[in-house]
Formats: C-alpha cells, structure tokens, sequence
C-alpha cells in the first residue's frame, strides 16, 4: 500500500472520530438538556402543585353587625387558623326596648374561637365602631390598635369599666402597616370623615387584598388640612385589590357632600354682629365642628362653657391630644357663665338629637340646673335629625322658640354636613380601587341596594357585587367567592348592669305592663283545709285608678272568691292550678268589663 493511501485512511479515521465524539457530545448534550428541560418541568409542575395548594384556602368574611341596620358594626376576617376582628360598636335601642340603654352585637362565634383572634382593629372613634369595646373585652381579652385619638377615646371607656390596666392599647399611625399571626398584614390608610384620625383598612392575606373604607366622606378642604391619601389607594387598585367594602349610610343621595370647612363659614356669619348669648348644640364626637366653633369664639372674643357629660369628655381628651387648638383660658366652668355678659359667651352642649334625658332638652323645659334659656339666647342646632328622632327634635325646637329664644337649625341655615359620602364620592372609591368584588356594608338594606346600584352604573355585574347580612359566611379568593354557612348572631340587651340577661319575653312584659297594667290578688289561705282565711285583697297599678273604680275592684274581688269557691268543690288543693284558674277566668271577666288586658298576678300565702 502507498503512503500516499494510509496518509488518507489516517485522516478518514480521525475524522470519523471527531465526528463520532462531536456525535456523543451532541447527544450528551440534548441528554442532558432533556434530562433538565425534565427537572424544569418537575420543578414549575411542583411550583404549580404549591400554587394550587396555595389558592385552595378561602378567606372568610363574617359581619356580625352592621348590615341591614345602622350601628352596632363588627366584622370578622377569616383565614385557615387565625381571625382578626375590625369595629367593634353599639347602637341605641329602639322605641319598644322599654328600659334598655344599649343594644351590643352577639359574639357567641368569637368566644367559641378566641384562641384563632390576633388582634381587634379600629377604624375610627365613633360610637358605633368603639362602643362595644368593654364588653367584648370582658369575654375575650385581646390586643386593639387603633390611631392616637380612638386610643384616647377608647381608654376613657375602659376606665370607667375598670379594664385599662388588663388592656393592651396599641396606638398606630396613618400610613402604618401592621403584621397580626402569620396571615394577616393590616395597612392603616387615612382617610376623611367627622372625626380626627379615621382611616380605611388594607387587609393583606394569601386569598388577597381586601379594602375596608370604615366611614368616609370625600373632603378636599378638611379642617385640620390632612386629605385623604388617594394616591395610596389608586396605588392598592393598580395592584389588585380583592373586595372592596365600602360605607353606604349615604348611598341614596345624589351627588357630593359638601366640605366640613363649609360650616365655619356659616358660623361666621351667625356670630358677626350677634350681641346674644350663643348656644350651639352638635354631636360630642365631630372634634372638627367643635374646633370651627373655638374659632368663632375667639375671632369674636367670646368664652366658651361646656354641657353634657360626653361633651365634657370629648373636648378633654381631643384637647389633651391636641387635636382642637385654642388659647388656655378660652374655656370656662358652666358655674362662671353667669359672671360674663351674654355677648361674651358661647355654650356648647349636647342634645342635638333631642335625646330626653340631654343638656339642650332640659334647657328647653326649664330644668337644666346651670343654664336658663332666655330671649337673648340665639341656639344653633348644628345637626340634623337622625331618621326616628325628627319629633324629639321638633318638640325641642317648639319648647325653645315658646321662650323666646331664636333657634337655627338645619333647615334655615347649612349648619352641618354628614360626615359620610354621596353617590359621586362612592363612585371615586369604586374607581380608584376597581376591586374584583363588590361589597357594600354599613347601612340599612334599601341603602345597600342603593349602593349596589352605584356600583352597577360603574360596569359591575351582579355576581361581582356580594350583598353580605350579618352572620352570613362569605369564603372569597382569586378563584371565586361563595356564601356558604352561618355563625351564631344578633343583638344583646345592655340595661343597668346586666348584660344580655333581659330578652324578648322580659321585653314582652314590659311592653304588656306599659300598655295594659297590672293587677295583683293577694289572698291567705289554710294549708290545712284550702280555706280562705283573708283577702282577697286587689292591688292595681297603671290598669285604674282605685278610688274611682271601687265598684270594679268589689266585682274582681267576687269573681276571685267564686273561683277559689268552685275549687273547693271541686277539692283542687294545687296551688298552681288555683292561680291558673284565677287568672284566666279573671281577665275574660275584666276584659269583658273595660276591653283592657292587664298582667295579673295571683298571690296566695299560707297559713
């Protein structure tokens, strides 16, 4: 063989083994690209596994108060093994809750899973967010965060009820975010409304975001210059927000609401040139509208004297946080008003409402024991009435005019503004937020159909608006959102000291002794022979007037000694049965004689 042909198959060989390698290498290659395109697979297939592991769990939202009603709000956030609960307020009792003085939500649920409670969150200082506090507290004792002035506000109560020192208070900032169990991230976001330092809540959980508003009205011009922070809800809604639940207490008025700084205007020009004694009467908790009265009093060189219990309070603590500012020596004692001339003086009281038992009520009837009401008096109602409340208000303003006094009052003039948003600010929110869901709360049914109509004009379908009731289980994610169970729910009566211990059988016979009266038979009988050896003897109070009715009270006393008679005959010696028998035969018989229906009430005592 020449050199020449092995040189040639040399090179041949050489070459089939570079190629033979480069083929190895290649195949190594997409081996092992295969090989880690599978483990890619596996590691995004395992990523997706956790994700929807991730998702299956649904937050729940619980309203225990607040819907289908006004006051009383308090609603749970749900998320596997852990709750926090936001608001936590009252409401007063209606006409025929004869006796009682307050009107608490029922946590029944909440006690049974207290364990799972990291935190109670408060959005604002009013009544109807913070007022159930120290009954709540008293069954389950948690931590509350809320800004400096509910703090404030919320340590009075707790004082009173002896409960400050077992209390953690912990005081937040607009703007703050908070970290409560492994699930929940609270954002404290400022907001507007008729008292300082409220602010609407992002609740941050693995399902999502949920935007709570609390109470709100838009305010471009607010008296103590702090705006809401749109810019950070805009910056929520870009992100995604879940469910926005939103305040609907104004929901069927058209249009917005207009400034609180609008009512210092009008107050202005009520004290120019007025050179009568000034009475101004508005809700204790709008700090604002107390503060736009310091400025008149001090741009028209007047002292101001504080009435009503609640008035005194919060004027203390808003002036100790600093959030009404006047000079030391503007506010006097009541005691010292009859040491100033009437053109000097401004009187801020309680009773706007005409509640029977407040300052400007009394005024009005002459019973108040510090001021008295004269026809240099100008009295400025610096509210409106609250739906129910318009007679109690309307007699005030009768009983006041009837001394001579001029009375301003919503009507005449624009002395207040609501301290919750129109139509047009509800839509601003619903725009700046665009939640997936929809969830109007805080209100009265027909005013959270009113809302849901709002949020329908803005492009929301009726699926994405959840129409919520308190008790009812809302389980809401991403993926869908479903009402599903109920928890236990309702109202618990507060009168004196107890709490829960009067209910609709003990309403019942209040409403019965209020309308109808009260009979009682008293009678001694012989244990021995059943005999009646004195009485019956008849005790009416609210059903007659004894002495006029003598011959009534003869007949009743007949009726009674002919059924215990008949018992004899027949030997019932059951005591119970004998005061069966009295009382039913006795009120068909007065019922038959006056077309009335008192409570009677047998008594038989034993010899």
């Amino acid at each position: 063989m020449s050199e020449e042909k092995i040189e040639n198959n040399n090179k041949k060989n050489v070459r089939s083994r570079r190629t033979n390698s480069q083929v190895k290498r290649t195949n190594t290659r997409k081996v092992n690209k295969k090989e880690s395109e599978t483990k890619r697979t596996a590691r995004v297939g395992k990523r997706n596994v956790q994700k929807e592991v991730f998702k299956s769990s649904k937050l729940k939202i619980i309203p225990l108060g607040g819907l289908h009603e006004i006051g009383k709000n308090i609603t749970v956030f749900e998320y596997e093994n852990e709750m926090i609960v936001v608001d936590c307020g009252l409401s007063f009792p209606e006409d025929d809750m004869l006796g009682v003085d307050l009107v608490i939500p029922d946590i029944t649920y909440l006690e049974q899973n207290k364990d799972k409670i990291k935190g109670l969150v408060i959005t604002h200082g009013h009544e109807d967010h913070i007022g159930s506090v120290p009954y709540f507290l008293k069954k389950i004792n948690i931590p509350i965060y809320a800004t400096k002035l509910t703090v404030g506000l919320i340590k009075n109560k707790l004082e009173e009820h002896k409960l400050l020192r077992t209390t953690k208070l912990v005081e937040v900032t607009q703007g703050q975010t908070i970290k409560l169990g492994k699930n929940f991230k609270v954002e404290f976001i400022r907001s507007s409304h008729s008292i300082p330092d409220s602010v609407m809540l992002a609740i941050t959980t693995p399902a999502g975001t949920i935007l709570h508003t609390g109470d709100f009205k838009v305010d471009y011009t607010p008296i103590d210059g702090k705006i809401m922070d749109f810019g950070r809800i805009a910056e929520l809604g870009n992100k995604g927000i879940l469910a926005l639940m939103s305040d609907s207490t104004n929901s069927e008025r058209k249009g917005f609401t207009m400034s609180e700084s609008s009512v210092g205007e009008v107050f202005d020009k009520l004290f120019l040139h007025c050179t009568k004694r000034i009475v101004v009467a508005t809700f204790a908790s709008n700090v604002h509208r107390v503060q736009q009265i310091v400025n008149c009093a001090i741009k028209y060189n007047r002292k101001i004297a504080v009435c009503g219990r609640s008035m005194i309070n919060m004027i203390t603590t808003a002036r100790e946080l600093g959030y009404i500012e006047c000079p030391e020596n503007l506010f006097i004692d009541i005691d010292m008003i009859k040491n100033y001339p009437d053109e000097n003086l401004v009187i801020i009281t309680t009773g706007s409402q005409g509640e029977p038992m407040s300052a400007l009520t009394r005024m009005a009837a002459g019973d108040h024991r510090k001021v008295k009401i004269t026809p240099n008096d100008l009295i400025i109602i610096s509210a409106t009435p609250i739906p129910g409340n318009e007679k109690y208000v309307s007699k005030v303003i009768d009983d006041l005019m009837q001394i001579g006094a001029e009375v301003v009052y919503s009507s005449l003039e624009d002395v207040h503004v609501s301290g919750h948003a129109c139509q047009e600010e509800q839509k601003l929110i619903i725009a700046l937020t665009k939640p997936k869901y929809f969830i109007p709360v805080h209100g009265e049914y027909r005013q959270l159909i009113a809302h849901s109509e709002t949020a329908q004009s803005m492009g929301y379908d009726k699926e994405h608006i959840i129409m919520l009731q308190n008790g009812r289980i809302l389980e809401i994610n991403e993926d869908g959102a479903e009402l599903t169970g109920t928890v236990p729910n309702g109202r618990v009566l507060v009168d004196g000291l107890g709490v829960g211990d009067v209910g609709n059988i003990v309403l019942r016979d209040r409403q019965h002794l209020s309308q109808d009266g009260l009979i009682v038979i008293v009678l001694t009988m012989d244990s021995n022979t059943g005999e009646v050896i004195a009485g019956p003897d008849v005790i009416s109070r609210g059903f007659v007037y004894v002495r006029e009715s003598e011959n009534l009270m003869d007949e009743v006393k007949s009726v009674v000694r002919h059924e215990i008679a008949k018992c004899e005959e027949k030997g019932i010696r059951d005591w119970s049965t004998i005061k069966s028998t009295v009382r039913e035969n006795l009120r068909d018989y007065v019922f038959a004689k006056t077309k009335r229906n008192p409570m009677i009430i047998p008594i038989i005592m034993e010899v």
